[in-house]
């Protein structure tokens, strides 16, 4: 079972690079299409405080980020033990 959901879209290049980074790293996560999901665009919009900016990054731990740098994403997953530091 995947820890880690991204809501996105396939043509969103940020979203492509934070997929990208997941599976480098060896995170299994959910995919969430907003295209083939658009009702998912209330959770966006909730957790960004009413922007649609994406990716959404959402973890087990309740926590997410959105429009991470692969820094930030990689810093992220280090701390909630999803890689080696």
């Amino acid at each position: 079972m995947s820890t880690v959901t991204v809501i996105g879209a396939d043509r969103c290049a940020d979203c492509v690079r934070s997929k990208r980074l997941l599976d480098r790293l060896g995170v299994p996560y959910s995919w969430v299409d907003l295209v083939t999901e658009p009702d998912r665009i209330e959770d966006v919009m909730r957790l960004n405080g009413g922007i649609p900016a994406i990716p959404v990054i959402m973890f087990q731990d309740g926590s997410h980020l959105t429009e991470p740098s692969d820094n930030a994403l990689a810093h992220h997953l280090e701390t909630l033990g999803l890689v080696p530091a």
